[in-house]
């Protein structure tokens, strides 16, 4: 007996190239819409992460403040400038549970180092809001609001976070 290979032939060769080729088309298509569903992926969080770094309250003011009613608007540069903090060892609390601020144009720079998402949210004595962030783990973001004089509730709307005590008073002079 003999142990030599054989050659492949020219039928084995035809084989061969009929299932890969016809494999082939499946694959680019279903390439190409992963890449498409990853680059997608990326724009949507590649949007919100543009205005969490901030430089100045007047950079990020139009962007990171949700206005709802007319005791809200975008501050202009001057006015009161706050600083609140989410618990950095991720109990469901800020670092103040009172703030107060001049009435008028009033900046909260609201850091969160937790490793658990969170928002703030200030709304009026009646509950209507008056300026939200948007929710973000890792950075700040800068609320500016044009409040008038008054109490107001400051909070977290991510679910649970506010029921286990993450709110406080912000109180406008």
């Amino acid at each position: 007996m003999s142990s030599q290979a054989t050659a492949p032939t020219m039928e084995d060769v035809n084989v061969t190239l009929r299932v890969t080729h016809a494999a082939r088309p499946r694959l680019v298509p279903t390439v190409s819409m992963l890449l498409l569903a990853g680059a997608l992926a990326l724009a949507g969080c590649g949007g919100s992460s543009k205005s969490s770094a901030s430089s100045s309250p007047a950079a990020t003011s139009s962007s990171s403040a949700t206005t709802s009613s007319s005791a809200a608007a975008p501050a202009p540069a001057a006015g009161s400038t706050l600083s609140l903090a989410a618990n950095s060892e991720g109990l469901l609390k800020f670092d103040k549970t009172t703030l107060t601020a001049k009435a008028g144009s009033v900046s909260i720079s609201f850091t969160n180092t937790a490793t658990l998402s969170h928002n703030l949210t200030v709304a009026s004595a009646s509950g209507a809001v008056v300026g939200a962030t948007a929710t973000f783990q890792g950075g700040t973001k800068v609320l500016a609001l044009n409040l008038k004089p008054g109490t107001y509730k400051f909070y977290c709307t991510v679910p649970g976070h506010r029921a286990a005590g993450m709110e406080g008073t912000l109180t406008a002079q």
